[in-house]
């Protein structure tokens, strides 16, 4: 099989998402001949090893993106406003993590467990805009839901790891714990509260409905993937004191009925979940999702005061699945339909 993208860069390699993309890289047979690693210059001169083979950190500012034909997009909103156009006029697949470009409605936002034909409209230089960690593992594990009978409401409560914010976020939980355990005064610099030993019901900025942009991503991007804005949906957006992996509690009205049973019937046939069933039938962050690329669906039960309700939980590694992994799955997904 011939490829014709087989040049890529990844900016933002160092950061939390993009190492989890080289991660992925040296774990699968994703093609490429060429790599180029890309950072901001705070990064620029470091060595990272790819596939037993060492990369230069190379900077955003100046790079030249007709050297590549595939550009992953790693970093921040304001960077990809600034760059991300600027690699698809060279010529480029531009897959962007980024929450910049998400609704526009000219980009296509993309789960390909869900609606890789949205891909269908992207030409050789497109961009293609990835979800936000908390929307990849909602709608995978909905999709088979919402087409065998039907989604009228989703109530939804997420409980997100400090790794979704950043390395600070990280360091600031470690800093924060030891500081409790010592009997130290607490510092706090990436949250508005401390997070160690805490839960923070507050993602991102205040909008004027009182509901955060966090818990409103859900709502746009939930409607524009499913491309039904019928659906109802109601978030709440809450930060843990863990690590890695993002969980939520989900409460689903259903257009038609479906018994539990019917439901994990689904979610076992489908190839992106694992249904946790037996003794603990439920999935944690530690256990279950952290370092997994699947999601994990558990605590499937009929709601006991709606005629339609259906409960279930969540669970995912919100670096993988719910970032990296879903955007080399669109390349992968765009390249398995252009080359021959």
């Amino acid at each position: 099989m011939k490829n014709k993208y087989d040049s890529i860069a990844i900016v933002g390699a160092t950061g939390l998402v993009g190492t989890t993309l080289l991660a992925l890289l040296q774990e699968t047979v994703f093609p490429f001949k060429a790599l180029h690693l890309i950072a901001s210059d705070q990064s620029v001169g470091k060595t990272l090893v790819v596939k037993d083979k060492h990369y230069l950190v190379q900077d955003l500012a100046d790079f030249d993106f007709q050297k590549t034909q595939i550009a992953f997009f790693c970093v921040s909103s304001h960077l990809s406003e600034v760059y991300a156009l600027k690699a698809v006029r060279a010529g480029n697949l531009v897959i962007d993590k980024s929450d910049h470009f998400r609704n526009h409605p000219d980009i296509p936002l993309v789960i390909p467990e869900v609606n890789a034909n949205a891909l269908l409209q992207c030409k050789k230089a497109c961009l293609i805009a990835s979800p936000n960690c908390n929307t990849i593992p909602i709608a995978i594990a909905l999709k088979p839901i919402y087409d065998a009978v039907g989604i009228k409401r989703i109530n939804v409560s997420t409980y997100q790891s400090v790794s979704g914010t950043g390395k600070r976020a990280i360091d600031e939980l470690t800093e924060q714990t030891k500081q409790i355990l010592e009997k130290r005064p607490i510092e706090f610099e990436v949250y508005p509260q401390q997070i160690a030993f805490n839960v923070l019901p507050h993602i991102d900025l205040f909008e004027e409905n009182g509901y955060t942009r966090e818990e409103m991503k859900i709502v746009w991007e939930m409607q524009k993937i499913f491309n039904d804005t019928d659906i109802a949906i109601n978030p709440t957006a809450v930060r843990v004191p863990v690590y890695y992996g993002h969980a939520a509690s989900i409460h689903l009205e259903t257009r038609d009925k479906i018994t539990a049973e019917e439901a994990m019937a689904l979610f076992a046939e489908s190839p992106a979940m694992t249904l946790m069933t037996g003794k603990h039938p439920y999935p944690t962050p530690a256990r279950d999702a952290a370092g997994k690329d699947l999601v994990f669906v558990g605590r499937v039960r009929e709601d006991i005061s709606h005629p339609t309700g259906l409960n279930l939980w969540v669970v995912t590694d919100n670096l993988r699945k719910g970032a990296a992994l879903n955007a080399l799955h669109i390349a992968t997904h765009f390249l398995s339909e252009r080359t021959s």
